[in-house]
């Protein structure tokens, strides 16, 4: 039997979403062993003189304690 944790991380790209979510997956990665998968629970941008200028992701990541 395994036993699996939840951590929420968000973060950010300049480039769009997917690179956001890659850039926070391996972030994750440095700190946590045994990421096993995330889910995005939000989306959302930042906006300056009508074009965006950040994505950002809020995701909750898995991974599995041993």
């Amino acid at each position: 039997m395994s036993v699996a944790r939840v951590t929420e991380i968000k973060a950010s790209s300049t480039k769009s979403f997917d690179d956001a979510i890659s850039t926070g997956i391996k972030r994750a990665n440095k700190t946590l062993k045994n990421v096993k998968g995330a889910w995005i629970s939000s989306q959302e941008v930042s906006v300056d003189d009508g074009g965006i200028t950040e994505y950002r992701v809020l995701m909750k990541v898995t991974f599995v304690l041993n």
